[in-house]
């Protein structure tokens, strides 16, 4: 199934997703770090890194949704869609909890509670993460149609089933 929102010729959903996991997930390296070494400038880091990855987490979220909403009915793509997406707002609530837990304490330095809640939305990308794969790799999900190991660049404006050169 072809994504319906693209940039520049690829699945918009596919591009933008790094930003917000890439973020989140590296800020769990900062808390981790503040843990073993004492250091408040890894917290402050970390609070900075989930505010930058839950702006971009509902970003990446409008392309992901268009492309949910085209898939058909009754399918395992359909379902598996739905598990990715609950599953990536629990971890854009969870994070967004530790954030607001943060805001209340001096040098940002997170609670119990808020590395908590980090670690678990941690857990839970891992698996939204896999669910994300699935839909790509196994169900095509975001894919051409017509997609094949010498299809033509997509900026070309050819169609992915023709041969090239």
């Amino acid at each position: 199934m072809e994504s319906r929102a693209k940039l520049a010729g690829h699945p918009a959903h596919q591009i933008l997703i790094v930003f917000p996991l890439g973020l989140l997930l590296t800020s769990v390296i900062f808390d981790i770090t503040f843990l073993l070494r004492d250091n408040s400038t890894m917290s402050v880091v970390a609070y900075w890194m989930i505010t930058a990855g839950l702006l971009w987490g509902v970003v990446a979220a409008v392309p992901g949704l268009i492309d949910w909403l085209a898939i058909p009915a009754a399918t395992r793509a359909k379902r598996i869609g739905l598990f990715h997406a609950l599953g990536n707002v629990v971890v854009l609530i969870l994070f967004g909890l530790s954030w607001w837990l943060r805001t209340d304490e001096s040098n940002y330095q997170p609670s119990t509670l808020a590395l908590i809640s980090s670690f678990i939305a941690f857990g839970v990308a891992g698996v939204t993460g896999w669910l994300g794969g699935e839909l790509v790799d196994r169900l095509g999900v975001g894919v051409d149609p017509d997609a094949h190991l010498n299809a033509p660049n997509s900026l070309s404006g050819r169609p992915a089933g023709e041969m090239s050169r």
